[in-house]
């Protein structure tokens, strides 16, 4: 007979435990403390109902094509809010969230590019890994659990937000009371019926608008809306040839963009800030161009990478050093001058963009047998200034 069940004096049928209202709170009380007992920050309990608002916006996104090509949570609407199709009965989403927030390293002396906050670190797994906990306790007294971190099973945020643990920013972002957003979020959907939110928290962002004035290619077109065709975090992780008129705005990133958050007055300053492990918030350029694919992908191993081909990090890379590069450093010559040269046409392709830019027009060629890259040569940017 399970644990739980014995405590509170309760004699189930074979497989299908049950608990009065009393007893679901008392069980719910008990598995956030199991959560939060791992390290999670934040926890609550959301109803598994289908997410009807969610899926409406999923679908009405898609069809205006701000979804861009992005899959995760648009590749099937339907199925991403409905917990049931992960659960069978499912009845109750507890919902975890994990702060990310570590004071920032010093800038490294040599040529390095930023990555986002969120992939400093693993921690989606060390959310895992505490909702783990949560689920095994509900496995080993007889319910149904299944974990959800950074799934396209399920759409997380609604998840946190039905479960009253923050509020939607202008972002698009959840944001905590009192802490901001800078938060990982992770659920278990479970057959067990517990008490849940009974409602979603208010709007707590007013008329603050912080964070659609920083984007840095207005990719926040309304309040709560992304258009991701503009947005640099989606961009870095899509395939294909990086939009040229997007490529200044990346600026130094390689992976992620926090612009919108960072100007948040809640996540500036009421973040649950931590002492850091070992987080990476830099990546050398240069030294990550010289690598071979299997290296590389194993240095970004946690990124997502489109087809996990490295040929896209590299890609990225090449645009921060037009971005950032010193054209008077002979290695960053010499690596514009391989990669103008590389056999790869989409490498080619970004390295003339980024020559032309640091003024080494010595290295472009006057033209080339790829579409891709004559397109490049025929539309060089301005030289950056210095």
């Amino acid at each position: 007979m399970p644990e739980w069940c014995l405590r509170f004096g309760i004699v189930p049928l074979v497989n299908e435990p049950s608990l009065s209202p009393e007893q679901a709170a008392r069980y719910a009380e008990q598995l956030c403390e199991i959560g939060l007992s791992h390290g999670i920050d934040r926890m609550g309990v959301a109803p598994a109902n289908i997410m009807l608002r969610a899926r409406t916006i999923l679908h009405e996104r898609k069809s205006l094509g701000l979804h861009d090509t992005m899959q995760f949570t648009y590749r099937n609407p339907d199925r991403s809010t409905n917990p049931s199709a992960s659960v069978s009965g499912a009845n109750s989403i507890i919902v975890g969230a994990l702060s990310y927030s570590v004071d920032a390293p010093d800038t490294p002396e040599v040529l390095s590019a930023r990555v986002a906050r969120y992939a400093w670190s693993n921690y989606y797994e060390e959310l895992r890994a505490a909702l783990s906990a949560v689920r095994d306790k509900l496995q080993d007294d007889g319910w149904l659990a299944e974990v959800f971190v950074d799934s396209n099973a399920l759409v997380d945020r609604e998840a946190a937000y039905l479960a009253g643990i923050g509020w939607y920013g202008k972002n698009a972002n959840l944001l905590l009371p009192g802490a901001g957003s800078f938060f990982v979020l992770g659920s278990v959907v479970t057959n067990a019926p517990l008490p849940h939110a009974e409602q979603p928290l208010d709007d707590g962002c007013g008329a603050c608008k912080r964070c659609l004035d920083s984007c840095p290619t207005d990719a926040i077109v309304e309040a709560g809306v992304i258009d991701a065709t503009k947005c640099l975090a989606w961009l870095v992780q899509k395939s294909g040839v990086f939009p040229r008129e997007f490529r200044v705005a990346l600026g130094d990133r390689v992976y992620g963009c926090d612009a919108c958050q960072e100007v948040c007055p809640p996540t500036i300053r009421l973040s649950i800030t931590k002492k850091p492990n070992a987080v990476r918030a830099w990546i050398p350029i240069l030294r990550m161009l010289e690598l071979d694919d299997e290296t590389l992908m194993r240095e970004v191993a946690q990124w997502y990478v489109a087809e996990r081909n490295a040929m896209w990090v590299r890609r990225n890379l090449l645009i921060v050093l037009g971005n950032i590069g010193n054209p008077q450093d002979e290695s960053v010559q010499q690596t514009i001058a391989r990669f103008c040269q590389h056999s790869e046409p989409m490498l080619r392709a970004h390295a003339v963009w980024s020559a032309a830019r640091l003024g080494l027009h010595q290295f472009v060629p006057v033209s080339d047998s790829d579409a891709i890259v004559q397109d490049e040569i025929d539309h060089l940017p301005e030289v950056r200034s210095l």
